[in-house]
């Protein structure tokens, strides 16, 4: 038998794959982009760059001011203004810390059990943002006056007692106190706390908690294994929100504090207007914004997430 070899097909020709279309406005992201680069640029870069030179500079307002490289002027300004330092420290921690415990309830009772109340809530969470941060330190003054309602109930409750034991109030006097100038950086800086936490704690899903009941969970034991661990990225974005303002605010300590309450953000705005120390004020600066950057980092390197609100 003979086998006939038929051959191939001839393949047919293929056409050439079409160019992709040329993109248009690929330039847009960047031209949308340049408006704040400039804004950064123009009103961040240069005066952290101006501050900088500022800080090694040597001389006088008479005379004029000189770029010498005089580094000794940090060592100079943190060995003598490290208690205000360690003060504004102090003093923005325990701010932060009230916050939380004033903002994280009135955050979990806006997000889940508000109801048709939550937008009146949130306008009044956001209505000290209506008036100047000045006249809002200013009606602490009048809040806390020395024979006020405020004084008198503290006093009745011996609360004043133990605080004046830990060195916060001078016997029945609040104003002109470290405790006045906490209270104040809490007031202000409280919105800061609340804001972010709503947000992050609004985001959970109400599943999450029903599953947790049908394991037969407390409240207690849902909150602490489901609630709070969803919500640390609005505890950690309203802890940075508050701590890092507090520490370099001068307002309160100037209106609500003495002498003996001053904040490093005093002694940066004394150098600067009145002193006319323009190195060390800068020096000073630039200390403040290393310890700040030091402690947020580590802050929240340890506090596990990095999902920020």
């Amino acid at each position: 038998m003979a086998t006939v070899t038929e051959a191939p097909p001839t393949p047919a020709p293929v056409a050439p794959e079409p160019k992709p279309p040329r993109r248009r406005g690929r330039w847009t992201p960047y031209l949308l982009l340049l408006p704040g680069l400039l804004w950064l640029l123009v009103f961040f870069a240069l005066p952290v760059i101006y501050q900088a030179s500022t800080s090694v500079q040597t001389g006088s307002l008479e005379e004029g001011y000189k770029v010498t490289w005089h580094f000794a002027t940090y060592w100079d300004a943190l060995s003598e203004y490290w208690p205000q330092f360690v003060r504004s420290v102090l003093y923005a921690a325990s701010a932060t810390v009230l916050c939380l415990l004033l903002g994280y309830p009135l955050a979990y009772l806006i997000a889940f059990r508000a109801g048709r109340w939550r937008n009146l809530i949130m306008i009044l969470v956001i209505a000290p943002f209506f008036t100047s941060f000045l006249i809002r330190t200013l009606a602490w003054k009048t809040i806390l006056a020395d024979g006020g309602p405020v004084v008198g109930a503290l006093d009745a409750l011996h609360v004043l007692d133990v605080t004046a034991f830990l060195g916060w109030t001078a016997g029945d006097r609040v104003l002109a106190t470290p405790l006045a100038v906490v209270c104040g950086l809490t007031y202000n800086f409280l919105p800061f706390m609340i804001l972010p936490l709503y947000t992050s704690l609004e985001r959970i899903d109400p599943r999450l908690h029903e599953a947790a009941g049908d394991l037969y969970a407390k409240p207690s034991t849902t909150f602490r294994k489901v609630t709070f661990p969803l919500s640390m990225p609005g505890v950690v974005s309203g802890t940075l929100l508050t701590f890092i303002p507090a520490t370099g605010d001068y307002i309160n300590s100037d209106l609500l504090g003495s002498t003996d309450t001053r904040m490093v953000g005093n002694v940066i705005q004394s150098q600067f207007l009145r002193i006319l120390g323009y190195p060390t004020a800068a020096a000073l600066s630039f200390i403040l914004m290393a310890a700040i950057l030091a402690v947020v980092t580590v802050y929240i390197r340890k506090s596990g997430t990095e999902d920020l609100v």
